[in-house]
């Protein structure tokens, strides 16, 4: 039996009301002016044509929008439209003034609620006391003037309520130049466009042509926009820039990669657009951000509706691309777009960057965000619950929760009418299918604010990423009669140096404030009660019976891959007398999701603390020992139990630390010229005394560099190597050239450099050297570099906020 169609489940956008997608029905024709019979003869006559009657511009009965003949039929003295120029060139006054111009298009692509100019080529002068001219929008396969996906602007008279106008600036002897506004909750897409015009010898209609299609956006610089954000460095950032930051590894151990977003090249739009065609979503839909960040949290993961990425955590990626050896989404979206099948393979901060891409190529602010110690709440409870036996071994078909390393995610900026008053601003819509939302894989979109006050009954996913950010991590114990007791609650594991890319740098921006209030706070504590008591384990808070004055800690030296390894583990005594401590530490496997293979190395130990005072546990863990086990991202989990002898406390925790994979060095041979060839060294050393096979480099650069991946071959155990790879920018400007290299021995290398590319006939620039994507912001950091776009070739507009 064939599974429903669940595109229009209830819940997937306000308008739906019906699980199975079947056709609306067709707004019935307005009514037309009555013509009297003399009219047939008489066509001089104004009165009798009705053609001062504006309000009557939609198809006439039987007439199906948009489709008409390729030559109409002209009568002399008709106002004929031989022709229109939509002023739609990327240097052009429309482009710019709509923050257009970078997108490698040709066609007019424009932002709602904002107006453009126009010219229409005509046959015969125009004459306002004769002539009326009216202009026709259609986007979808069925337009309906009802559901605004059919358009109608009589030129002059603007429509009561909707926004839209047009209005003449200036007419010749052949032309006819018009000012269009557009409304600023108009659907956005690609529209088809045409004119008609009415005078005493009839109605003209102009042949729709797809080299007059325009693209309208959502408009962030728009004030009466649902997406509208007042600040212009922002918008730089979260609009306009088309690489950025995403940050990964542990809270102890940040890494970051540089993405190339890559939301102008050449094919993005159409593959975004794609995206909400592919899910169904109604084109009426479509103007509303809420429904359209949702729609792209869903498609971004191929469950449940053959969406854009397949992730996989499994470690075989031989049937298509290991996640780590992405480095942007411009490859991604166009084979997506091109094959209609779902891309092999994504993991979060690849699904993240997709997303980013995509709302920021619509024009919704976004940014990608990293979540350490990031929860998955499997239950609903709103705790992370780590289950031991009776001798604290880890039960783990009871350990269905988990705690990831990190988590990426994405923030992006509306306003939300469908919420109480509040909670506008940043959203999350996480794309990384882990638990279903109303039966789909999505999440989001969610206010920040409701999570940072626990507020988790407002929609859409509350309970899910508050866990994410702040939950309490439980552990039970099983007692003797089968029951399980609380041991020990962990209130500050979950929800880490909450990361995202610095507004015109590329400095790591700590963003935790925004989620959550300051660990241990009252105001956090009381955060994390609200929600829990619309959690399934509220009563955890109720009786508090656990008591400490052992505390431990953790501490890892910097873990090379490559290189032995040494973790610390301190433990205090706050109590009046000496202590003595059982300690069990294994050590396992992890991947970043925070599911763990088989212990590989176990130790015991026997510490005493005096009153006061400090001890501490060493384990060092040497490279043979660890490398047959290893797993993506070079991840192993540290878990340590113990019992305190005098008073019975239970000691618990769990400490995950990466091993820091090297960096290629790219560096740029000679000057950047647009459309000459150019090439860029790169230089790279293997950490490891075994050979690396299969090595493939990947590289790409938005205005820089199409996507291209190369086969390296093998790399011999601590050989260094170089090679030379060209390109041919396309845009002038600041850029950046991001590129990894991949193998099965190992992945997660990264680079990058900054390169200034000169216009075709502009002056030659100084060659640039990467500040490669170190495993550490204090290392590998790029200084800041100064925004392209306020410079002053790339200045908006005057008295611009910093």
């Amino acid at each position: 039996m064939p599974e429903p169609d669940t595109r229009m489940d209830v819940g997937r956008w306000a308008s739906a009301s019906y699980r199975v997608r079947q056709p609306g029905p067709r707004d019935p024709p307005p009514a037309r002016r009555k013509r009297s019979f003399f009219s047939k003869f008489c066509r001089c006559c104004k009165c009798c044509t009705g053609t001062r009657d504006d309000t009557d511009w939609g198809p006439a009965p039987g007439e199906v929008p948009g489709s008409r003949p390729a030559q109409p039929v002209i009568r002399e003295g008709m106002l004929v439209v031989s022709g229109m120029d939509l002023m739609g060139q990327r240097s052009g006054a429309n482009r710019q003034a709509h923050h257009t111009d970078e997108f490698e298009y040709d066609e007019l692509i424009v932002r709602r609620g904002q107006p453009f100019d126009i010219r229409l080529q005509l046959r015969q002068p125009y004459d306002p006391e004769l002539h009326r001219v009216c202009l026709e929008l259609l986007i979808g396969p069925t337009p309906q003037v009802s559901k605004a996906t059919h358009i109608l602007v009589p030129v002059g008279a603007p429509l009561p309520g909707l926004g839209w106008a047009a209005e003449v600036t200036d007419s010749t002897d052949d032309s006819l130049s018009l000012q269009v506004s557009t409304a600023p909750t108009a659907v956005i897409g690609k529209y088809r466009f045409s004119v008609k015009t009415r005078s005493p010898a009839g109605e003209y209609q102009m042949p729709f042509d797809p080299r007059n299609e325009i693209y309208i956006l959502f408009n962030p610089w728009c004030r009466e926009d649902a997406v509208y954000l007042p600040h212009d460095d922002w918008l730089e950032e979260y609009v306009l820039n088309e690489s950025g930051r995403i940050y990964y590894g542990t809270e102890s151990q940040i890494g970051e990669r540089t993405w190339n977003y890559g939301q102008f090249d050449r094919g993005m739009l159409d593959a975004c657009l794609y995206i909400l065609d592919r899910r169904g979503m109604p084109h009426s839909g479509r103007g509303d951000p809420i429904s359209v960040s949702r729609v792209v949290s869903a498609m971004v993961n191929s469950l449940d509706d053959n969406g854009v990425l397949v992730g996989n955590w499994t470690g075989d990626y031989s049937r298509g691309t290991n996640p780590s050896a992405w480095v942007g989404s411009v490859d991604i979206l166009r084979q997506y777009h091109r094959t209609g099948y779902p891309v092999l393979y994504g993991q979060c901060w690849v699904f993240a960057g997709v997303v980013t891409s995509v709302l920021r190529c619509f024009g919704i602010a976004t940014r990608t965000v990293t979540n350490y110690n990031s929860a998955h709440d499997t239950d609903v409870s709103l705790t992370m619950d780590i289950y031991f036996d009776e001798n604290m071994k880890p039960l783990e078909r009871l350990n269905a929760d988990s705690v990831w390393n990190f988590h990426v995610w994405n923030d992006c900026w509306m306003t939300r009418p469908d919420l109480p008053s509040g909670y506008d601003g940043w959203q999350v819509v996480d794309a990384t299918p882990q638990e279903t939302s109303s039966g789909i894989f999505c999440c989001g979109p969610c206010s920040v604010e409701a999570i940072k006050n626990g507020l988790v009954y407002l929609k859409y996913d509350a309970p899910f990423i508050f866990a994410e950010v702040n939950s309490d991590k439980v552990y039970w114990q099983r007692q003797a009669d089968g029951t399980y007791k609380i041991v020990y609650v962990e209130e500050k594991a979950i929800g880490h140096l909450i990361s995202t890319k610095a507004v015109g740098s590329h400095e790591r921006h700590d963003v935790t404030d925004i989620y959550k209030h300051p660990e241990g706070s009252e105001a956090e504590r009381q955060a994390v009660e609200t929600a829990a008591r619309h959690g399934t384990k509220a009563h955890i808070y109720k009786n508090k019976e656990w008591a400490e004055d052992v505390s431990l800690s953790v501490e890892t030296s910097e873990a090379i891959m490559g290189q032995d390894v040494s973790v610390q583990v301190a433990l205090s005594n706050r109590g009046s007398s000496s202590r003595s401590v059982s300690l069990s530490l294994h050590l396992a496997p992890m991947f970043y999701t925070g599911v763990t293979g088989s212990t590989f190395k176990q130790e015991s130990r026997q510490v005493e603390i005096p009153p006061g005072g400090a001890q501490s546990v060493r384990m060092v863990v040497s490279y043979t020992e660890y490398q047959p086990h290893l797993v993506d991202q070079a991840a192993l989990m540290l878990s340590i139990s113990g019992k305190v002898a005098q008073t019975g406390q239970v000691l618990a925790k769990q400490h995950s630390f990466r091993l820091r994979t090297p960096d290629l060095t790219l560096t740029v041979l000679g000057p950047v010229v647009v459309g000459k060839e150019t090439q860029v060294q790169v230089v790279f050393k293997n950490p490891l005394p075994q050979t690396l096979t299969g090595a493939v480099f990947h590289m790409e650069g938005s205005g820089v560099s199409s996507p291209k991946a190369t086969n390296i071959g093998t790399i011999g155990g601590h050989q260094t190597i170089s090679f030379r790879q060209t390109f041919v920018p396309l845009r002038a400007g600041r850029r950046q050239l991001v590129a990894s290299l991949d193998s099965p021995q190992l992945s997660q290398v990264h680079g990058v450099v900054t390169v200034d590319v000169a216009p075709a006939a502009g002056g030659q620039p100084a060659p640039a050297r990467s500040s490669p994507a170190r495993g550490s912001p204090a290392r590998g950091s790029p200084s800041r570099q100064p925004n392209p776009r306020n410079s002053p070739a790339r200045h908006r507009e005057p008295g611009r906020a910093g």
